[in-house]
């Protein structure tokens, strides 16, 4: 249930277009949040749009690649100069890859599995973390994976770019100590998504949670009463 706690802020989503950015961003707007919702896909991003504008809520699209670096760069003079600040920054796109042995990975789905999960994320924090400092409480979500901690056989190239990023969140968690910017992970557990039938072609909707089952953690995370910083959340209990 919807509460207004996020009236006000402005909050970004990047891989909002589906899955759990979607519903984070319904969730977020829901509560009140002015969403700016990032994703390559133009058609999911303008349903949302939709979703949210007909609920009462407040939404702006951006179809962009987040392997497209530079446009990521120019992201945060753009807000900058539209809003002056960013209060919330979800960043929740991702791409699993290719499942199969270390040394029988394409260099060419590598560098873009670490361009997505790992080099996006840095870029985003450099463009945008300026901006959380100018929110009275700014607040960094990072979505990660169980599979962090589990290192599988074949998972290696997903696993990799989400340990990354979450020694690079926590790090910069630690930087931000003393600022007005709290930094969080989550694990999402398994949850009904795309990713998830690619990873598991025979697991059915109903078999997982969906995605929109998980929203209010993030909420939590983005809350500006927020007190903790540097740590890893679950959203579900399925891993």
């Amino acid at each position: 249930m919807s509460s207004n706690s996020l009236e006000g802020r402005l909050a970004l989503v990047t891989g909002a277009s589906r899955g759990i950015g979607y519903e984070v961003s319904k969730r977020l707007a829901s509560e009140g949040a002015h969403v700016i919702a990032l994703a390559r896909t133009l058609g999911g991003l303008e349903e949302l749009d939709d979703e949210i504008k007909a609920a009462g809520g407040q939404c702006t699209i951006a179809q962009m690649d987040l392997g497209d670096h530079d446009r990521i760069d120019a992201l945060g003079a753009s807000l900058y100069e539209r809003f002056g600040k960013l209060d919330i920054l979800v960043g929740n796109a991702g791409m699993l890859g290719e499942l199969t042995p270390v040394g029988h990975i394409s260099p060419k789905v590598w560098d873009r599995v670490i361009s997505i999960n790992l080099t996006a994320n840095y870029r985003l924090i450099r463009s945008l973390g300026p901006l959380l400092q100018q929110s009275d409480a700014g607040r960094a979500i990072f979505v990660s994976s169980a599979a962090v901690e589990e290192q599988n056989p074949f998972w290696a190239l997903y696993t990799a770019s989400k340990a990354g990023l979450e020694a690079m969140v926590m790090a910069y968690a630690k930087e931000m100590s003393k600022s007005n910017i709290k930094a969080n992970i989550i694990h999402p557990g398994r949850v009904w998504t795309a990713m998830q039938a690619k990873a598991y072609p025979g697991i059915k909707p109903d078999d997982l949670p969906k995605p929109s089952e998980i929203t209010d953690i993030f909420v939590k995370l983005a809350s500006t009463d927020l007190e903790v910083t540097g740590e890893i959340f679950q959203a579900t209990l399925t891993e």
